[in-house]
């Protein structure tokens, strides 16, 4: 391979076409910032990601006037450009967004990559996101790639021969790390709740953040604990190290973590470099109800911004701003659900910074339902567990204000027995 430079590598885009950024920790920054010092030779060029780190130039001016941004998941650095209109989002499964690629309905042009130098076989590793990236590099007319001798190389499909890529750079660059800030009282809470009722034997899907990170900290107890998962953080590190974390009743992908994507420290990513306990899998199989279900005690943790009293779930918006995404919220519920002795928990905090209570009579005009209230199970505040699953609408909103915040249980009383009379 004859190494190029950055600005050389990204020639290779044109006006019109469709360029898909690897993402989140794996965002090859280098490239994209080579590809946006083109913008005044290039028009009505697509950028399309899931979340990704970095500054997103893109999204900026004078750049956004050559670029527009189609994101299958809002990150932070594009969040307030949605409104602006330089950047769109894309509501869709994580399980789906690989096959916007391959059945040609978001046919790619051009992939950028950031990669671990070859092996002495020549394959690259895709390291620590493979999620939609491995469909995009799979398809795409051209595939532009940072080799990167700070990507650490992970086990599973994630792998790339160098043959195949058109125009390599060689980088050393530091991939992207977050630090979890502290736990706070609720939180911890919230974490030893879940922790009270998930079984020894489970097989988790739990993300990142302080409350994935409170359950995961309450475990140590636990045995025979299994992962898979659409990504992990720094939580899991402890748990396989002392063996609570093995996979060993797993019935798909026994004695393995099989995971999309991760994110966290650099102790994350040393820990997973050439770490045959992990298995990278593309977010079709991952996220694929039918995989996930195959687990016995399936646990699939994940968040809301707001809850009404039916159960609705409302995780990708707040109102009609945009804030996330979809993500693989659904798939996991689904899957944890139909799993034999599964648990699908929606966790938060009952309050917001700002002290306006999560559990509401109505979510908010335009905000969206990612999970309906068919879906719901359990509900986990800091002042519980509400189990709504073959509950009816005024048995939900009974247990749900039993764990609202004290200072909104009378308000959200009062609605409910607007809305349901004698029955409530």
């Amino acid at each position: 391979m004859n190494y190029v430079s950055a600005e050389e590598a990204v020639a290779v885009v044109q006006s019109g076409h469709r360029v898909y950024l690897h993402g989140a920790a794996a965002t090859p920054n280098i490239l994209v910032n080579a590809l946006v010092e083109r913008y005044e030779s290039l028009k009505d060029v697509e950028i399309c990601h899931v979340h990704t780190e970095g500054p997103a130039k893109y999204v900026h001016e004078p750049y956004c006037q050559s670029f527009h941004v189609n994101n299958f998941f809002i990150g932070e650095n594009v969040r307030p450009f949605i409104s602006t209109g330089n950047a769109q989002y894309v509501p869709i499964f994580l399980s789906e967004i690989p096959y916007l690629f391959r059945r040609k309905i978001l046919p790619i042009d051009v992939v950028m990559i950031n990669v671990s130098p070859p092996d002495r076989h020549g394959y690259c590793s895709l390291g620590v996101s493979v999620e939609a990236t491995l469909a995009a590099v799979e398809t795409a007319k051209y595939i532009i790639a940072q080799i990167n001798d700070q990507m650490p190389r992970t086990q599973g499909d994630g792998n790339i021969h160098i043959s195949k890529i058109h125009k390599a750079v060689q980088v050393s660059e530091a991939i992207h790390a977050v630090k979890l800030p502290a736990l706070s009282e609720d939180e911890a809470r919230i974490g030893k709740y879940i922790a009270e009722i998930i079984e020894d034997g489970s097989c988790l899907q739990m993300g990142i953040g302080a409350i994935p990170n409170a359950v995961l900290s309450q475990m140590t107890g636990h045995k025979n604990l299994g992962v898979h998962t659409e990504m992990f953080s720094d939580g899991i590190i402890p748990l396989v190290k002392s063996g609570v974390i093995n996979g060993s009743n797993k019935k798909n992908n026994r004695n393995k973590i099989v995971t999309s994507f991760m994110l966290g420290s650099k102790a994350l990513y040393d820990f997973v470099d050439e770490n045959p306990i992990l298995r990278m899998k593309d977010a079709a199989y991952v996220n694929d109800t039918a995989n996930i279900r195959k687990n016995k005690k399936v646990v699939a943790i994940n968040s809301a911004i707001e809850i009404d009293l039916t159960g609705q779930v409302c995780a990708d918006s707040i109102g009609t701003r945009m804030y996330s995404g979809v993500g693989g919220q659904m798939d996991f519920m689904r899957g944890a659900s139909l799993s034999e002795g599964g648990k699908p928990i929606i966790a938060m905090t009952s309050m917001t910074a700002k002290g306006m209570s999560k559990i509401v009579p109505f979510l908010k005009q335009g905000a969206g339902v990612v999970s309906t209230r068919g879906h719901v199970h359990y509900i986990a505040t800091e002042y519980g567990i509400a189990d709504l699953y073959g509950k009816n609408l005024a048995q939900r909103a009974k247990a749900l204000i039993g764990i609202a915040h004290p200072d909104v249980r009378e308000s959200l009383e009062k609605y409910a027995y607007e809305l349901y009379g004698k029955v409530w």
